[in-house]
């Protein structure tokens, strides 16, 4: 059974920032991206990790990457440990399948948004308001239905706790012309990639992107890309207009950690088996019917 990876550690290197999934080391010119198997929920880390779940985000944000390099560069330098730095060597089995070496460049102050569907907290806005972040909706729309068009809704970037959302006019205040670029990129990225896991029984529901700026001054895809952690993708087979959906992501931990007497405050508690291989197994499926040829 393969070893869950809950922690790096590689000595020498600071590390730059320790994300709930991602660690993140500072090379001077670069940084080194580790995805491990940590896995969250209600903002909480649990107790167990996932096994293989770092290689698996790693492979699908690799593989979104390049299907939308025609539409904006990322931050891609390598994801080859033989081609990373001689320091790293010695890690080359760790790294290996769950990293990357990035540009550095300086993150937007916002998570980039992207809805085309009425779910999650959109739909808990517009049941009070008819609208989303400012954004003014039809009456009469339904849970999970498409949405007329879709949207730009962005959000602060909280170091603890959710993300608050902002309209784009909060967004503007805190980026200046670059929310306005980010918004077009965004709605670009989402648009491509709907059509593409469409096409392949998938319905991406909605997403979120992060943007740096480069030392060249451009606007550049950083982070991750449309995978089941920043995304909602739903089987188009069990598509159900009015109803919650089935989520390719944590859902199955969410629901089962419903089931329990927790504060949904740390420490979790620890997952049974057959959840953790059901999780993982979701995290395959949505890969293999996204990634196939």
């Amino acid at each position: 059974m393969t070893t869950a990876i809950k922690s790096t550690d590689i000595p020498g290197i600071p590390l730059f920032r320790k994300g709930k999934v991602r660690d993140v080391y500072d090379l001077g010119n670069a940084l080194l991206i580790v995805a491990t198997d940590r896995i969250s929920a209600f903002d909480v880390i649990m107790e167990d990790a996932i096994p293989g779940k770092g290689t698996l985000l790693t492979e699908l944000s690799l593989f979104w990457f390049e299907k939308t390099s025609h539409i904006i560069e990322n931050h891609i330098i390598s994801t080859k440990p033989e081609e990373y730095p001689d320091i790293l060597a010695p890690y080359s089995e760790l790294l290996e399948g769950r990293s990357m070496l990035v540009k550095k460049t300086k993150p937007l102050p916002i998570e980039c948004v992207v809805r085309g569907y009425l779910a999650g907290s959109g739909w808990k806005e517009y049941q009070q308001s008819k609208a989303i972040c400012g954004i003014s909706l039809p009456s009469g729309l339904q849970q999970s239905e498409q949405l007329p068009e879709s949207i730009f809704t962005p959000a602060t970037k909280a170091e603890e706790g959710h993300d608050e959302n902002i309209s784009l006019e909060q967004a503007i205040a805190l980026c200046g012309d670059r929310a306005i670029e980010a918004r077009e990129y965004s709605l670009k990225l989402y648009a491509f990639a709907h059509e593409y896991a469409q096409k392949r029984g998938i319905i991406l529901a909605d997403t979120k992107f992060e943007f740096g700026v480069d030392v060249n001054n451009n606007l550049i895809l950083i982070d991750e890309a449309l995978t089941p952690d920043s995304s909602r993708y739903w089987l188009a087979e069990r598509y159900s207009l009015g109803n919650q959906q089935e989520n390719f992501d944590k859902q199955v931990l969410r629901d089962y950690l419903e089931t329990l007497d927790w504060n949904k405050q740390a420490p979790s508690p620890r997952l049974p088996q057959h959840i953790i291989d059901a999780i993982k197994e979701k995290y395959q499926q949505a890969i293999s019917i996204l990634t196939k040829s």
